[in-house]
């Protein structure tokens, strides 16, 4: 966390002060991996925390306004996903690394904030437009940089002119994050990890080049 941080009044927090909200954040983002959003309430997390609900509401008007500041500094994170397609090669060996690495990148990413993109989802799903654009946040940088990849493919002949790049990314993505969050569905299917992975890198592969990958 860098910069100032305020207290709702628009007090700047000292250093404690910082440390208490954080304490509170990291509650937070504990509770909401074993509770449904709606179940957590202030007391809760402020007892889990070791302070008071007065405490909470120094720093936050409510959990809804604290699991947004949980969503956008996991949405700052997602930002770093631009960086597993941007630059990247899709021709010969490469474009098989640069598909297998994204599939990775996806499923790690949505592991590790499982919790909170649930309620993203929800809160898009719902209509609430400060989820929907956190969850846009970080699905558009992915898609903006894929895009770009089948547009210089386009370029060198590689990808038939007739493929609307931005179509193309958006439904690779879309799938990436749909797949990503249903984890634990494809196990209870009988899919392991290790066969998720690379098959799901097929199909991104073939998405992006029109073409089997060279392993």
């Amino acid at each position: 966390m860098t910069g100032q941080v305020r207290t709702v009044d628009g007090r700047v927090a000292g250093r404690r002060g910082q440390a208490t909200r954080q304490k509170l954040l990291d509650c937070l983002s504990e509770m909401l991996s074993s509770s449904p959003y709606r179940d957590v309430k202030v007391i809760d997390v402020a007892r889990k925390a070791g302070t008071s609900p007065a405490t909470f509401y120094q720093y936050f008007p409510d959990v809804e306004g604290a699991v947004l500041e949980l969503a956008e500094e996991m949405a700052q994170e997602g930002a770093s996903l631009t960086d597993l397609v941007a630059g990247r090669s899709w021709a010969g060996k490469s474009g098989w690394q640069s598909a297998e690495e994204l599939v990775d990148g996806f499923l790690s990413f949505w592991r590790k904030n499982d919790a909170i993109l649930r309620v993203v989802d929800l809160g898009a799903a719902e209509g609430d437009k400060r989820f929907y654009k956190i969850r846009m946040k970080i699905i558009n940088a992915v898609t903006g940089s894929l895009t770009e990849s089948v547009k210089e493919l386009q370029a060198k002949g590689k990808v038939d002119k007739d493929v609307s790049p931005a179509a193309v990314a958006g439904s690779l993505v879309a799938m990436l994050a749909a797949v990503a969050a249903h984890q634990k569905g494809f196990q209870s299917w009988g899919v392991k990890q290790a066969e998720l992975k690379p098959n799901l890198a097929l199909l991104v592969h073939l998405g992006i080049t029109g073409r089997k990958p060279t392993k």
